[in-house]
């Protein structure tokens, strides 16, 4: 107990960490302006920014030397540091969440922190009409699973139209003579009117499960000695989207499909937060306008499936100037490393301007993930989540040279190189030493299955 305050009382007297100033940089704020000047960072956080700045007593300097300063970059839609993501064998599968499978050792988080990427949303597969539960995270490489996820995060849920949640299933012939195929096997539904029936039936029974604990609960408050409903893990989720709780993202590809999506929410009474992928929204962008949803959508990604035949490399743009809250976002770990670039075809495509480029893959997922009020732009008050590129990092030829997280640096380019001999030299040591040690572990394993 004693060594235990001890240690309390020695870590709450450790100095703070010292402000950093990152000066001399080509800032590229999204939200206030671009500039050539500074920004101060403290306890992880921006606290000041502008083309002069007070340099605190004791900072941390980093000379940007006229490079690039831009927030760090979200991705609205990765399956990163995930080790499974679908959950096929059932229509709903709410009850499921990706927080239970992450895993903070997945090389790519690391490879999206090299490319720029500070934060992502951690979506469940699309094999079901309603999926599981989503994570956001930070791309704190190195830190365990709690200290990968994004605290505060407001949390969300897959949903998924068309082809994908309407695969039924494979035929299996166990425990048919004869080898017969076991329809029991095949799973409903099996057509995209079937989709929007599993969807609205799960919201029926959301309601009913939510009137119920209302009821509970007003008797309760009467001071009535009731018993609590039974507790649906499946529909609590599902309640919290009625409420406005949880974030829905739904993955989708057709007009029709999005049309119908939206159509079922305002009956139920809740909002699409985000439409993925959504590569005809261009079709129907005055409807996600007045619904209120977002679109997360692919740059230049089309005819890699029947229902991406229609994706057309302006659907951002023309989903932008319609007034829908537009960004770009990976779906791949590979595409992941490479936004910025993703965003610069936008420029090509659409005659956006940098700035509205940039904001896809900065502001606008941040207010996709009602995070807005913590990252997405230079702003002081926001987390110090910040990346430094040599070019302007629409440009093809711009490469990431450091990135803050929390205001703490977790990539640096220079550093990545110089330490990459290092690491392999203890590479081949750890060979070495296990390919000494296998011999006598051999004889060792064959002296124990002797017979005695």
């Amino acid at each position: 107990m004693k060594t235990a305050f001890l240690f309390l009382l020695g870590a709450l007297c450790l100095p703070a960490a010292p402000p950093i100033v990152i000066q001399n940089a080509n800032v590229l704020t999204i939200t206030k302006g671009s500039f050539k000047g500074s920004v101060v960072i403290q306890d992880g956080k921006i606290i000041a920014v502008g083309e002069k700045v007070d340099i605190p007593a004791g900072a941390q300097i980093i000379d940007a030397g006229g490079q690039y300063l831009m927030p760090g970059i979200i991705d609205a839609h990765s399956h990163i540091a995930a080790d499974s993501i679908n959950e096929g064998a059932v229509s709903v599968s709410s009850m499921v969440g990706i927080e239970d499978v992450l895993n903070p050792e997945d090389i790519a988080i690391q490879r999206a922190l090299a490319g720029g990427v500070t934060t992502a949303n951690i979506l469940h597969g699309s094999a079901n009409s309603i999926g599981g539960k989503c994570m956001v995270i930070k791309t704190r490489w190195g830190k365990d699973t709690a200290g990968i996820q994004f605290e505060g995060a407001k949390p969300g849920i897959k949903f998924a139209l068309g082809e994908n949640p309407k695969r039924q299933g494979m035929p299996t012939t166990t425990g048919r003579r004869g080898g017969g195929a076991d329809t029991a096997n095949l799973r409903y539904p099996g057509t995209r009117m079937g989709v929007e029936d599993v969807i609205r039936q799960a919201f029926t029974e959301a309601k009913q499960y939510q009137a119920e604990w209302k009821e509970y609960e007003a008797k309760k408050a009467r001071g009535q000695i009731v018993i609590p409903p039974r507790r649906d893990l499946k529909l609590e989720p599902l309640v919290e989207v009625l409420e406005g709780k949880r974030l829905v993202h739904a993955h989708c590809y057709r007009a029709d499909e999005i049309l119908m999506l939206l159509r079922v929410a305002d009956d139920f009474g809740f909002k699409i937060k985000t439409l993925q992928h959504v590569l005809e929204g261009y079709k129907v962008a005055k409807e996600i306008a007045a619904h209120g949803a977002g679109a997360s959508t692919f740059s230049d990604w089309w005819a890699y499936k029947v229902e991406a035949f229609d994706a057309i490399p302006y659907n951002a743009a023309i989903m932008h100037k319609k007034g829908v809250l537009v960004s770009l976002n990976s779906d791949s770990a590979e595409l992941m490393r490479r936004l910025n670039t993703e965003a610069g075809k936008t420029v090509k495509y659409g005659g956006l301007t940098e700035t509205e480029a940039l904001a896809l893959i900065t502001i606008n997922p941040a207010k996709q993930l009602d995070l807005d009020h913590r990252i997405g732009s230079i702003e002081a008050g926001k987390d110090a989540d910040l990346v430094i590129y040599d070019k302007h990092p629409l440009s093809s030829f711009a490469k990431v040279q450091k990135v803050l997280i929390d205001g703490q640096v977790y990539f640096d380019r220079d550093k990545d190189i110089s330490d990459r001999n290092q690491m392999e030299t203890k590479k081949k040591q750890l060979l070495e030493k296990e390919k000494q040690q296998a011999p006598q572990q051999k004889k060792q394993g064959g002296a124990a299955r002797r017979p005695v």
